[in-house]
């Protein structure tokens, strides 16, 4: 018997990769004997760097940089195949990097991304994948592209600086200081949202929220946005602010499409990496999974993606994620079952500090059921 073991990261509590191997221990605790297959997901969030590491044998380069709130951080990028280099925003200017009483969006920054992306190109990387989920920002990509060397004034002709704020009085731009190696390097962004810049749909509307913005602040900000969007449409000649997924970071999906970036879904470019569908093709069973489940999980998200290879092949797939919520009869179109780890009352402190107990002993349940299903 084979089964893949493909699960998303549950954020806060444990990477794609711990949960994966939590997942293999359970099953093979059970099925001794099968064939398991770690496949450790993720959709351009957290887990991003260790998914695509993981299943390339890369390695992982420490930097210091720029942090979300403007102050030097520790943290780390990847580079596989010699010279790609995987960087993973969440890990640079990330939400979870920002305590929640300093949530605000004037107060951060997307410089430190540029700042790696530079590194990466220092290293002689010739491809960079971003992966954009989970940021902390709301600055168009300001502060990146300030990074990589290009010029914002405001309407006073004063240099301003990168973070959302400064978004607010920005009245020009100049590409001409942008690094030159930036025109000979392919950059994918790997997401898992659509969301135009602006707009009801836009990234401040949509996201801002989370990120600390008020009510005013989102008002403020879809109108800097479109602003500012249309100052570098002007600047490189081209339309983006409308492109599906231009709002995705704050806006930073949209600063890299100005740089000739192409945006891909973060779940099928981490599942081609790590040759998924190979496995999946012959497995009689896969197991997936993530933090908290909704309908929005068919839409670009990891389990969604890995059911969706599965169906391909109807090969039944499970869901065990850490919370279930919304139309569950929506998931159960793609999932042959989908579970919580839940298994009692807690408190969400204690559901995510005991996440991987819950995580092991659920996937203990669904394997014995499955395994009474074949014997009869």
């Amino acid at each position: 018997m084979n089964i893949v073991i493909a699960p998303d990261s549950f954020k806060g509590s444990l990477t794609s990769a711990q949960a994966s191997e939590i997942m293999r221990k359970a099953v093979l605790e059970v099925l001794y004997d099968c064939e398991v297959y770690d496949k450790p997901m993720a959709d351009g969030g957290e887990g991003t760097l260790d998914s695509m590491l993981a299943s390339s044998n890369g390695v992982q380069i420490p930097i210091s940089c720029v942090g979300p709130l403007g102050e030097r951080i520790n943290t780390s990028y990847g580079i596989v195949r010699k010279a790609t280099a995987i960087i993973e925003c969440a890990r640079i200017a990330g939400l979870t990097q920002v305590p929640e009483e300093k949530r605000n969006p004037d107060m951060t920054t997307s410089y430190g991304v540029g700042e790696v992306i530079i590194n990466a190109l220092n290293r002689g990387c010739t491809s960079i994948v971003l992966g954009l989920g989970g940021s902390a920002t709301n600055d168009g990509g300001l502060g990146m592209l300030q990074a990589l060397g290009m010029k914002a004034w405001d309407e006073k002709g004063a240099e301003i600086g990168p973070f959302g704020c400064d978004l607010l009085k920005v009245a020009k731009v100049n590409f001409a200081g942008l690094d030159k190696r930036l025109k000979s390097v392919a950059i994918k962004v790997a997401s898992d949202v659509d969301n135009p810049l602006c707009g009801n749909r836009g990234a401040s509307a949509v996201y801002g929220p989370q990120k600390g913005a008020t009510r005013n602040q989102i008002k403020q900000y879809d109108q800097a946005l479109r602003y500012y969007g249309n100052l570098i449409e002007t600047e490189i000649n081209q339309s983006v602010k409308d492109v599906a997924g231009s709002g995705a970071a704050g806006g930073l999906g949209f600063a890299l499409l100005a740089i000739g970036a192409e945006l891909v879904s973060g779940a099928k470019l981490i599942a081609k990496a790590a040759n998924l569908e190979s496995k999946i093709k012959f497995a009689d069973l896969v197991l997936t999974g993530e933090g908290q489940s909704d309908a929005q999980t068919l839409y670009g998200k990891a389990p969604g993606y890995v059911a969706e290879i599965a169906e391909k092949y109807r090969v039944p797939t499970v869901l065990i994620s850490g919370s279930l919520t919304g139309d569950l009869d929506v998931l159960q179109e793609k999932f042959a079952g989908c579970f919580s780890i839940i298994d009692k009352p807690l408190s969400l402190e204690a559901c995510m500090a005991n996440a991987g107990e819950l995580l092991f002993n659920q996937t203990k349940q669904v394997v014995y059921f499955w395994r009474s299903i074949k014997k009869g």
